[in-house]
Protein backbone atom coordinates (compact mmCIF):
# COMPACT_ATOMS: atom_id res chain seq x y z
CA UNK A 1 0.00 0.00 0.00
CA UNK A 2 1.45 3.36 -1.25
CA UNK A 3 1.29 6.10 1.03
CA UNK A 4 -0.80 8.53 -1.31
CA UNK A 5 -0.59 12.31 -1.18
CA UNK A 6 -4.44 12.19 -1.66
CA UNK A 7 -5.17 10.74 1.64
CA UNK A 8 -5.28 13.92 3.50
CA UNK A 9 -6.29 15.79 0.62
CA UNK A 10 -9.05 18.15 1.41
CA UNK A 11 -9.83 20.04 -1.34
CA UNK A 12 -13.20 21.76 -1.81
CA UNK A 13 -13.85 21.80 -5.32
CA UNK A 14 -15.42 24.82 -7.46
CA UNK A 15 -17.90 23.43 -9.43
CA UNK A 16 -18.53 24.97 -13.05
CA UNK A 17 -21.79 24.01 -14.49
CA UNK A 18 -22.44 25.72 -17.67
CA UNK A 19 -22.17 23.15 -20.49
CA UNK A 20 -25.51 20.68 -21.25
CA UNK A 21 -23.37 18.09 -22.63
CA UNK A 22 -19.97 16.46 -22.40
CA UNK A 23 -16.39 18.43 -22.09
CA UNK A 24 -14.12 18.06 -25.08
CA UNK A 25 -11.48 20.84 -23.79
CA UNK A 26 -10.22 22.99 -21.27
CA UNK A 27 -7.26 25.65 -21.01
CA UNK A 28 -5.89 27.88 -18.71
CA UNK A 29 -4.32 31.32 -20.73
CA UNK A 30 -0.40 31.71 -20.28
CA UNK A 31 -1.09 34.08 -16.81
CA UNK A 32 -3.57 31.55 -15.77
CA UNK A 33 -6.20 34.21 -14.24
CA UNK A 34 -8.80 32.73 -17.15
CA UNK A 35 -9.73 29.34 -17.93
CA UNK A 36 -11.29 28.34 -21.02
CA UNK A 37 -13.97 25.54 -21.65
CA UNK A 38 -15.92 24.02 -24.21
CA UNK A 39 -17.96 21.05 -24.89
CA UNK A 40 -19.90 19.25 -27.71
CA UNK A 41 -22.48 21.90 -27.03
CA UNK A 42 -21.57 24.87 -29.80
CA UNK A 43 -20.95 27.48 -26.98
CA UNK A 44 -17.10 28.07 -25.79
CA UNK A 45 -16.91 29.75 -22.11
CA UNK A 46 -14.18 31.90 -19.91
CA UNK A 47 -14.19 31.67 -16.47
CA UNK A 48 -12.29 33.62 -14.12
CA UNK A 49 -9.83 30.78 -12.62
CA UNK A 50 -9.39 32.25 -8.92
CA UNK A 51 -12.83 32.02 -8.27
CA UNK A 52 -15.24 30.06 -10.78
CA UNK A 53 -16.74 32.99 -12.24
CA UNK A 54 -18.38 33.11 -15.51
CA UNK A 55 -17.49 36.23 -17.81
CA UNK A 56 -19.08 35.13 -20.90
CA UNK A 57 -19.32 32.91 -23.93
CA UNK A 58 -18.28 32.98 -27.37
CA UNK A 59 -21.67 32.48 -30.01
CA UNK A 60 -20.95 31.56 -33.44
CA UNK A 61 -20.34 27.70 -34.34
CA UNK A 62 -22.68 25.55 -35.05
CA UNK A 63 -21.78 21.82 -33.64
CA UNK A 64 -19.53 20.39 -31.41
CA UNK A 65 -16.36 22.41 -30.13
CA UNK A 66 -13.51 20.05 -30.56
CA UNK A 67 -10.53 21.75 -29.55
CA UNK A 68 -9.38 25.18 -28.75
CA UNK A 69 -6.01 27.38 -28.29
CA UNK A 70 -5.28 31.19 -26.82
CA UNK A 71 -2.97 33.47 -28.20
CA UNK A 72 -0.31 34.20 -25.50
CA UNK A 73 -1.03 37.64 -24.60
CA UNK A 74 -4.38 36.36 -24.26
CA UNK A 75 -6.05 38.66 -27.06
CA UNK A 76 -7.14 36.15 -29.30
CA UNK A 77 -8.78 33.20 -29.14
CA UNK A 78 -9.45 30.17 -31.94
CA UNK A 79 -11.62 27.40 -31.75
CA UNK A 80 -12.09 24.11 -34.15
CA UNK A 81 -15.52 22.90 -34.28
CA UNK A 82 -17.51 19.92 -35.45
CA UNK A 83 -19.81 22.47 -37.94
CA UNK A 84 -16.53 22.53 -40.09
CA UNK A 85 -15.11 25.94 -39.45
CA UNK A 86 -11.90 27.49 -37.65
CA UNK A 87 -13.26 30.49 -35.59
CA UNK A 88 -10.64 33.31 -34.81
CA UNK A 89 -12.58 35.37 -31.60
CA UNK A 90 -11.48 38.66 -29.53
CA UNK A 91 -11.50 37.34 -26.36
CA UNK A 92 -12.50 40.35 -24.72
CA UNK A 93 -15.65 41.03 -26.41
CA UNK A 94 -16.27 37.54 -27.98
CA UNK A 95 -16.69 39.20 -31.20
CA UNK A 96 -15.88 37.04 -34.48
CA UNK A 97 -12.20 38.08 -36.21
CA UNK A 98 -12.40 35.76 -38.24
CA UNK A 99 -14.52 32.27 -39.30
CA UNK A 100 -12.84 30.01 -41.78
CA UNK A 101 -14.40 27.51 -43.28
CA UNK A 102 -13.43 23.77 -43.92
CA UNK A 103 -14.48 20.83 -46.08
CA UNK A 104 -14.76 18.31 -43.33
CA UNK A 105 -15.20 19.23 -39.43
CA UNK A 106 -12.21 21.18 -38.10
CA UNK A 107 -10.54 18.66 -35.26
CA UNK A 108 -7.69 20.40 -33.68
CA UNK A 109 -5.82 23.90 -33.50
CA UNK A 110 -3.46 25.83 -32.29
CA UNK A 111 -1.27 29.01 -32.21
CA UNK A 112 2.20 28.67 -32.65
CA UNK A 113 4.68 30.58 -29.69
CA UNK A 114 4.73 34.02 -31.67
CA UNK A 115 1.39 33.99 -32.52
CA UNK A 116 2.18 34.49 -36.24
CA UNK A 117 1.25 30.88 -37.80
CA UNK A 118 -2.22 29.41 -36.83
CA UNK A 119 -2.66 25.55 -37.92
CA UNK A 120 -5.96 23.41 -37.64
CA UNK A 121 -6.48 20.36 -38.70
CA UNK A 122 -9.65 19.08 -40.27
CA UNK A 123 -10.83 15.20 -40.75
CA UNK A 124 -10.62 12.77 -43.24
CA UNK A 125 -14.92 12.94 -43.57
CA UNK A 126 -17.14 13.40 -46.05
CA UNK A 127 -15.38 12.19 -48.80
CA UNK A 128 -12.23 14.82 -47.82
CA UNK A 129 -9.15 13.96 -46.71
CA UNK A 130 -7.77 14.16 -43.35
CA UNK A 131 -5.47 18.01 -44.10
CA UNK A 132 -3.69 19.78 -41.52
CA UNK A 133 -3.56 23.74 -42.78
CA UNK A 134 -1.14 26.32 -42.12
CA UNK A 135 -1.91 30.32 -41.99
CA UNK A 136 0.45 32.82 -41.81
CA UNK A 137 -1.83 35.50 -39.36
CA UNK A 138 0.70 38.44 -40.77
CA UNK A 139 -0.82 37.82 -44.17
CA UNK A 140 -4.31 38.87 -43.50
CA UNK A 141 -5.16 37.97 -47.36
CA UNK A 142 -4.62 34.21 -46.03
CA UNK A 143 -7.41 34.36 -43.46
CA UNK A 144 -9.93 36.60 -45.61
CA UNK A 145 -9.44 34.47 -48.38
CA UNK A 146 -9.12 31.33 -47.05
CA UNK A 147 -6.11 30.29 -48.31
CA UNK A 148 -3.51 28.61 -46.10
CA UNK A 149 0.07 29.05 -47.24
CA UNK A 150 1.03 25.62 -46.09
CA UNK A 151 -1.73 22.17 -46.59
CA UNK A 152 -0.49 18.82 -45.96
CA UNK A 153 -2.08 16.17 -46.55
CA UNK A 154 -2.43 12.85 -44.06
CA UNK A 155 -3.31 9.78 -46.07
CA UNK A 156 -2.57 6.91 -43.66
CA UNK A 157 -4.61 7.91 -40.07
CA UNK A 158 -6.45 10.99 -39.33
CA UNK A 159 -4.91 13.65 -36.73
CA UNK A 160 -7.03 13.73 -34.05
CA UNK A 161 -4.67 16.19 -31.83
CA UNK A 162 -2.29 18.78 -32.59
CA UNK A 163 0.28 20.61 -30.65
CA UNK A 164 3.17 23.16 -31.75
CA UNK A 165 6.34 21.49 -31.16
CA UNK A 166 9.30 23.19 -28.70
CA UNK A 167 10.37 25.47 -30.82
CA UNK A 168 8.58 26.84 -34.08
CA UNK A 169 10.07 24.66 -36.31
CA UNK A 170 7.23 21.82 -36.41
CA UNK A 171 4.22 20.58 -34.93
CA UNK A 172 3.46 17.17 -32.98
CA UNK A 173 0.52 15.12 -34.15
CA UNK A 174 -1.14 12.34 -32.59
CA UNK A 175 -3.47 9.97 -35.00
CA UNK A 176 -5.87 7.92 -34.62
CA UNK A 177 -3.56 4.72 -35.46
CA UNK A 178 -1.53 6.07 -32.22
CA UNK A 179 0.79 6.96 -33.98
CA UNK A 180 2.65 10.13 -32.62
CA UNK A 181 4.51 12.69 -36.06
CA UNK A 182 6.44 15.49 -36.53
CA UNK A 183 5.80 17.75 -39.28
CA UNK A 184 7.81 20.61 -40.60
CA UNK A 185 5.57 23.33 -41.71
CA UNK A 186 7.87 24.93 -43.40
CA UNK A 187 8.53 22.29 -46.18
CA UNK A 188 5.48 19.77 -45.36
CA UNK A 189 7.65 16.85 -44.31
CA UNK A 190 7.04 14.59 -41.86
CA UNK A 191 10.38 14.65 -39.91
CA UNK A 192 9.98 11.46 -36.92
CA UNK A 193 6.88 8.97 -36.45
CA UNK A 194 6.59 7.17 -33.12
CA UNK A 195 4.66 4.10 -32.53
CA UNK A 196 4.46 3.23 -29.05
CA UNK A 197 1.01 3.46 -28.68
CA UNK A 198 -1.50 1.08 -29.87
CA UNK A 199 -4.59 2.91 -30.20
CA UNK A 200 -6.06 6.62 -30.19
CA UNK A 201 -4.28 9.43 -29.44
CA UNK A 202 -6.71 11.33 -27.26
CA UNK A 203 -4.50 14.25 -25.77
CA UNK A 204 -1.01 15.76 -26.41
CA UNK A 205 0.19 18.46 -24.21
CA UNK A 206 3.79 19.63 -23.77
CA UNK A 207 5.38 20.60 -20.32
CA UNK A 208 5.83 24.34 -18.90
CA UNK A 209 9.26 24.55 -20.88
CA UNK A 210 8.42 22.62 -23.41
CA UNK A 211 11.21 20.19 -23.21
CA UNK A 212 8.45 17.39 -22.80
CA UNK A 213 5.55 15.83 -24.49
CA UNK A 214 3.07 13.43 -22.71
CA UNK A 215 0.27 11.34 -24.76
CA UNK A 216 -3.00 10.10 -23.38
CA UNK A 217 -4.44 7.27 -25.39
CA UNK A 218 -7.20 4.46 -25.45
CA UNK A 219 -4.79 1.81 -25.05
CA UNK A 220 -4.57 2.93 -21.45
CA UNK A 221 -1.35 4.12 -20.59
CA UNK A 222 -0.13 7.84 -21.19
CA UNK A 223 3.83 7.98 -22.35
CA UNK A 224 6.19 10.61 -21.99
CA UNK A 225 8.51 11.76 -24.36
CA UNK A 226 11.28 14.00 -25.32
CA UNK A 227 9.22 16.55 -27.25
CA UNK A 228 12.92 17.17 -29.84
CA UNK A 229 14.38 13.82 -30.28
CA UNK A 230 10.76 11.76 -29.64
CA UNK A 231 13.00 9.71 -27.41
CA UNK A 232 10.61 7.50 -24.94
CA UNK A 233 11.10 8.42 -21.46
CA UNK A 234 8.59 7.09 -19.37
CA UNK A 235 4.79 5.57 -19.05
CA UNK A 236 2.00 5.46 -17.08
CA UNK A 237 -0.24 2.42 -17.43
CA UNK A 238 -4.05 2.42 -16.10
CA UNK A 239 -6.72 0.00 -16.36
CA UNK A 240 -8.94 2.12 -18.36
CA UNK A 241 -8.52 4.33 -21.27
CA UNK A 242 -6.57 7.56 -20.49
CA UNK A 243 -8.45 10.58 -22.14
CA UNK A 244 -6.19 13.34 -21.16
CA UNK A 245 -2.82 14.00 -18.91
CA UNK A 246 -0.86 16.66 -17.91
CA UNK A 247 2.74 17.62 -16.55
CA UNK A 248 2.82 19.77 -13.35
CA UNK A 249 5.09 23.01 -13.84
CA UNK A 250 6.22 22.86 -10.43
CA UNK A 251 6.36 19.40 -9.36
CA UNK A 252 7.36 15.83 -10.62
CA UNK A 253 3.92 14.79 -11.12
CA UNK A 254 1.71 14.05 -13.94
CA UNK A 255 -2.22 14.17 -14.10
CA UNK A 256 -4.43 11.57 -15.65
CA UNK A 257 -8.11 11.58 -16.44
CA UNK A 258 -9.87 8.87 -18.08
CA UNK A 259 -12.36 6.26 -17.57
CA UNK A 260 -14.66 3.67 -19.58
CA UNK A 261 -16.55 4.48 -22.41
CA UNK A 262 -19.54 6.93 -22.30
CA UNK A 263 -21.44 4.12 -23.82
CA UNK A 264 -20.45 1.79 -21.76
CA UNK A 265 -21.08 2.87 -18.25
CA UNK A 266 -24.04 1.30 -16.87
CA UNK A 267 -23.96 2.65 -13.25
CA UNK A 268 -23.89 6.00 -12.24
CA UNK A 269 -22.06 6.02 -8.99
CA UNK A 270 -18.97 8.21 -9.11
CA UNK A 271 -16.83 5.09 -7.48
CA UNK A 272 -18.04 2.68 -10.29
CA UNK A 273 -16.74 3.99 -13.54
CA UNK A 274 -13.62 4.66 -12.17
CA UNK A 275 -13.75 8.26 -12.39
CA UNK A 276 -11.11 9.86 -10.85
CA UNK A 277 -8.12 12.02 -11.60
CA UNK A 278 -4.97 9.80 -10.81
CA UNK A 279 -2.10 11.25 -9.79
CA UNK A 280 1.89 9.62 -11.06
CA UNK A 281 5.54 10.44 -10.17
CA UNK A 282 6.78 11.55 -13.16
CA UNK A 283 9.83 9.59 -12.48
CA UNK A 284 8.79 6.61 -10.79
CA UNK A 285 6.22 5.93 -13.07
CA UNK A 286 3.86 5.01 -9.75
CA UNK A 287 0.72 6.49 -8.69
CA UNK A 288 0.75 8.51 -5.90
CA UNK A 289 -2.84 10.01 -5.55
CA UNK A 290 -6.73 9.89 -6.76
CA UNK A 291 -8.94 12.64 -6.71
CA UNK A 292 -12.55 11.79 -7.17
CA UNK A 293 -15.95 13.79 -8.24
CA UNK A 294 -16.87 13.50 -11.41
CA UNK A 295 -19.70 11.46 -12.35
CA UNK A 296 -18.56 10.14 -15.85
CA UNK A 297 -15.14 9.96 -17.69
CA UNK A 298 -13.22 12.71 -17.33
CA UNK A 299 -12.19 13.83 -20.82
CA UNK A 300 -10.13 17.18 -20.59
CA UNK A 301 -7.47 18.14 -17.62
CA UNK A 302 -5.10 21.26 -17.49
CA UNK A 303 -2.65 21.94 -14.92
CA UNK A 304 -3.05 25.94 -13.94
CA UNK A 305 0.92 27.56 -15.10
CA UNK A 306 1.79 28.18 -11.73
CA UNK A 307 1.05 24.39 -10.54
CA UNK A 308 -1.03 25.38 -8.03
CA UNK A 309 -4.12 24.44 -9.14
CA UNK A 310 -5.83 21.81 -11.80
CA UNK A 311 -9.08 22.17 -13.60
CA UNK A 312 -11.24 18.89 -14.85
CA UNK A 313 -13.66 18.44 -17.48
CA UNK A 314 -16.12 15.20 -17.92
CA UNK A 315 -18.38 13.65 -20.14
CA UNK A 316 -21.23 14.45 -17.14
CA UNK A 317 -21.11 18.57 -18.08
CA UNK A 318 -19.44 19.95 -15.23
CA UNK A 319 -16.05 21.16 -14.83
CA UNK A 320 -13.51 21.51 -11.46
CA UNK A 321 -11.45 23.87 -10.19
CA UNK A 322 -9.32 22.12 -7.33
CA UNK A 323 -6.60 24.58 -5.52
CA UNK A 324 -4.27 22.26 -3.87
CA UNK A 325 -3.87 23.05 0.02
CA UNK A 326 -0.70 22.46 1.95
CA UNK A 327 -0.54 18.55 2.27
CA UNK A 328 0.04 18.39 -1.70
CA UNK A 329 3.09 20.55 -1.24
CA UNK A 330 4.41 18.79 1.52
CA UNK A 331 4.31 15.40 -0.03
CA UNK A 332 7.36 13.74 -0.46
CA UNK A 333 7.31 10.46 -2.17
CA UNK A 334 9.90 7.95 -0.22
CA UNK A 335 12.76 5.68 -2.43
Amino acid sequence: QHYYITNNLRMKPILLQAHERSLTKILYNKDGDLLFTASKHNLPNVWWSINGERLGTYNGHNGAIWDMAVSSDSSELVTASADQSCIIWDTETGKIVHQMPAKSPVRSCGYSLTNDILCFTTDKAMGQPCTIKFFDLRDKEQVVTNSPFRDIQVDDSKVNRMVWGTVEDYIITGHENGQICQYDWKTGERLRVDHSHESLIKDLQLSKDRTMLISASKDTTAKLFDAKTFTFLKSYKTDRPVNSAAISPIKHHILLGGGQEAMEVTTSHAKSGKFEARFFHLIFEEEIGRVKGHFGPINTLAFHPNGKQYSSGAEDGYVRIHDFDQSYYDFEYDF
